[in-house]
């Protein structure tokens, strides 16, 4: 199939017969498509790596990123429970990953655990075939990174058995010290690698936009720090829509490196951007989503039903948005359909959380679900999550959105 466009608007290629999208974007001026007509190569900005990456899927318990060709999955060092669990999966359903976001954290604040406690969740998590660690040059002031990067120095694991994930964005007090700029994209990344003593990260994240930096600043920074070997990929946090596909259509007309990854804030009272506009990306360019905050910062799991416990984040200094929204209306009324959806996750024989993530994982396009836990025992509950997955019927999604009241409409189910 070939098309072939020299006005510069929108296109959108069909697959013969099926009348099938199979490749739709903005291309540079006089451009030439090609789309071959095996299913591994539609929706791939590199064909090699999408053929390759299917083959993968088809041999092994993997779920992929993006189109890159970068998988997670439970490893190769799996405990023999796990194991079986991941071997009756499809090779579609998104895994579960480990974010040690909350561990490392408390270190700054000095309210769950110390470097003990992080190395015990990190180990527990590695040694379970969790594969990806992601954390951030913001989280508690850089030294996330610097715990993570020396416990897994101490650990010696090999470096190409994990993915390692970092944000770039907010960094020091300095005004030349955050946001998008070239300068501090690449001053930035490199600050991230001394702190995690790494030569590179897997995929390093825009963490937001930058409204003072032109977007083709935005990618050719990225796309130095890839070629220089510092990065493997570049994907987008806290994006809308129509910023990823403006960084791809700029990616496309300079030949740059596009951003394989989105991620996205997700759970049951956050899932617009998720289930209706980044599937509309997944599909017509193949980008990625992890998600975040499964679990809305603990309120899903019910701790808050009663109140604000002294010991929940929700306490701490800093988080008294949190306890503004728990003690809000709406809260409240969030709070009544956790109590309903803890019922019937104790129906199923599951706890609330595993039955929040679960829900998360089911998701299309979502590459993984990113947790954080303070304990291994939180850990190796949500781990648990993965058995829920094979729960949820389509019976049980539609008496999960009776409850929550929330499912959202896309574009074409609203013209009906």
């Amino acid at each position: 199939m070939q098309v072939y466009r020299s006005d510069g608007a929108m296109l959108t290629a069909y697959a013969p017969k099926t009348n099938k999208t199979v490749f739709f974007f903005i291309f540079p001026y006089n451009t030439l498509l090609r789309v071959s007509e095996k299913p591994q190569f539609r929706r791939s900005c590199n064909p090699n790596i999408f053929a390759m990456a299917n083959y993968l899927c088809d041999i092994c318990n993997y779920e992929f990123v993006c189109v890159s060709g970068t998988w997670v999955t439970f490893g190769s060092q799996v405990s023999d429970e796990v194991s079986s669990v991941s071997v009756s999966l499809s090779c579609t359903v998104p895994l579960i990953l480990s974010w040690v976001l909350n561990v490392i954290r408390a270190l700054l604040y000095g309210f769950l655990c110390g470097f003990q406690v992080a190395e015990s969740v990190l180990t527990v998590a590695y040694e379970n075939g969790v594969n990806l660690f992601d954390t951030a040059e913001i989280y508690a002031s850089g030294r996330a990174e610097t715990v993570l990067g020396s416990i897994i120095k101490k650990k010696g694991w090999r470096r190409s058995s994990f993915v390692i994930t970092t944000k770039i964005y907010w960094g020091g007090q300095a005004e030349t010290e955050r946001g998008l700029s070239r300068k501090h994209i690449i001053e930035g990344l490199r600050g991230s690698l001394s702190r995690l003593q790494m030569d590179y990260v897997d995929i390093v994240f825009a963490n937001r936009t930058d409204i003072n930096t032109p977007m083709e600043e935005v990618v050719r920074a990225m796309t130095f720090v890839i070629n220089q070997g510092l990065a493997m990929y570049w994907g987008t946090s806290r994006w809308s829509a129509m910023e990823i596909m403006e960084a791809y259509s700029v990616a496309r007309q300079f030949n740059l490196v596009p951003p394989v990854c989105e991620q996205a804030e997700y759970h049951y009272f956050q899932r617009d951007k998720v289930e209706v506009q980044l599937p509309e990306l997944y599909h017509k360019i193949g980008v990625g989503v992890m998600t975040w905050s499964p679990l809305a910062c603990g309120l899903i799991t019910g701790k808050y039903c009663d109140g604000v416990p002294d010991t929940s984040r929700a306490a701490l200094k800093g988080y008294e948005w949190l306890k503004e929204k728990v003690q809000s209306d709406e809260g409240r009324r969030q709070m009544m359909k956790i109590k309903e959806i803890t019922t019937l996750a104790e129906r199923l024989g599951c706890t609330a959380a595993q039955l929040a993530i679960a829900w998360c994982m089911r998701s299309e396009g979502v590459s993984c679900v990113l947790i954080g836990v303070s304990s291994t025992e939180q850990l190796l509950e949500n781990l648990e999550a993965i058995k829920v997955l094979s729960l949820l019927t389509p019976e049980l999604v539609v008496q999960l959105d009776s409850v929550l009241g929330n499912m959202p409409h896309s574009k074409k189910e609203t013209r009906h």
